[in-house]
């Protein structure tokens, strides 16, 4: 949600997209979900409906950023919270794994060079 305050104005979306692939952190429906999030973190960026990402049908949008992606981008998705960051072109341009904080150094570089990237 920090990162979604910060960037609105200028432009970066965030999305969620709950996914219950990964050890089970996400069993409940969208709804319950949806209200942790909001209750909890106060997230104001839209949440979608849960999708798969490593089990069977693999949501189609994460079967294009896994298999499409530029390389040393694409990939299976190991563990929850991956990021992947589009540029305004709707190209990929980064990939952060659950490790990488949305507000880390590393992240943050990218998303205000993506922003500053002509349309």
């Amino acid at each position: 949600q920090e990162l979604h305050s910060r960037y609105e104005k200028q432009g970066l979306r965030v999305l969620g997209f709950p996914c219950n692939d990964f050890g089970g952190q996400e069993p409940g429906s969208h709804e319950q979900i949806a209200e942790f999030c909001s209750s909890k973190y106060d997230v104001k960026f839209p949440l979608f409906e849960k999708v798969r990402v490593k089990s069977t049908p693999k949501h189609p949008l994460y079967k294009d950023l896994t298999e499409n992606a530029p390389e040393g981008i694409r990939g299976e998705v190991s563990w929850n919270f991956t990021k992947f960051l589009i540029g305004r072109d709707g190209n990929v341009v980064a990939r952060f794994g659950s490790a990488v904080s949305p507000t880390g150094d590393s992240l943050i570089a990218k998303v205000e060079e993506a922003l500053a990237a002509k349309r």
